[in-house]
């Protein structure tokens, strides 16, 4: 059994988290598929879009905690293997958000603790109704400290914060409200929204959406005159492109762009 199963189709990387037995927990052989795979689409222009899907009853439930329990049988009480952990995970989401290609996460069941960061680390997410999320790890006495980096920078901080101190869930509506996902959508739809996000992402120029995607980031962290001197460069080295000017072209003359590279 492949621990992450990748399907390609119509520019389309479809990437399933399969260790359902686990709840596709995040262990050490998940973080390394899921490196494996960023490292992958980092160079392949051939994706225009990226989904994450968990198999079985749930998207992801965070850490692997048998797995961490382990870890702490080490001499120095498991502390170098929590730091490397740590680290691993932590480039695996700051590894989705600098992909050329926008990640959509596709989400049901539950999404908790680095679960829900993985979805919060997702450029857009997709969610079935009745999905839960949270960031439960105070209830057993562990701070979602690694979690909370993703979860504050995607909805309200005292919401972010009652979250992280209650180890409450959230349901899928409330998480469309706050904006940690894009849209929730029943059940039997999931799959078909979420393919449709996907491909109308997928049909635009590539070049442009990779330019955007950095430079949307980017400019978040920015002073406000700081992003527009930057975002200006971004713009005008976006029309210096070639496909970009045939699309002007396209649009005045009304007709579809002849993109030499989509």
């Amino acid at each position: 059994m492949t621990i992450l199963e990748r399907r390609d189709a119509n520019g389309i990387a479809h990437l399933q988290m399969n260790a359902p037995e686990r709840l596709n927990a995040l262990s050490d052989e998940m973080l390394a598929a899921l490196q494996g795979q960023i490292d992958a689409l980092r160079g392949d222009s051939s994706i225009k879009a990226v989904v994450l899907s968990g198999a079985g009853k749930a998207f992801c439930a965070g850490h692997d905690i048998r797995q961490m329990t382990a870890g702490r049988q080490a001499d120095d009480g498991g502390k170098a293997y929590f730091q490397d952990l740590f680290s691993r995970c932590t480039s695996v989401m700051l590894g989705l958000q600098r992909l050329p290609q926008p990640v959509i996460a596709q989400v049901h069941g539950i999404a908790t603790a680095a679960g829900c960061q993985l979805v919060a680390s997702c450029d857009l997410a997709v969610a079935a109704d009745d999905t839960r999320f949270g960031v439960n790890g105070v209830n057993i006495g562990l701070f979602c400290s690694t979690p909370m980096v993703a979860l504050s920078r995607n909805i309200p901080r005292k919401h972010a914060f009652e979250l992280l101190t209650t180890g409450e869930f959230m349901s899928a509506a409330r998480a469309a409200d706050l904006g940690l996902i894009n849209r929730a959508v029943s059940s039997d739809a999931l799959e078909a929204e979420t393919l449709k996000l996907a491909t109308t992402i997928a049909s635009k120029l590539g070049s442009a959406v990779k330019v955007g995607k950095e430079a949307y980031y980017r400019q978040l962290e920015m002073p406000i005159e700081e992003a527009y001197a930057y975002t200006s460069d971004v713009i005008v080295e976006n029309l210096m492109n070639r496909d970009t000017i045939e699309g002007l072209n396209a649009f005045i003359e009304k007709r579809p762009p002849n993109w030499e590279k989509t």
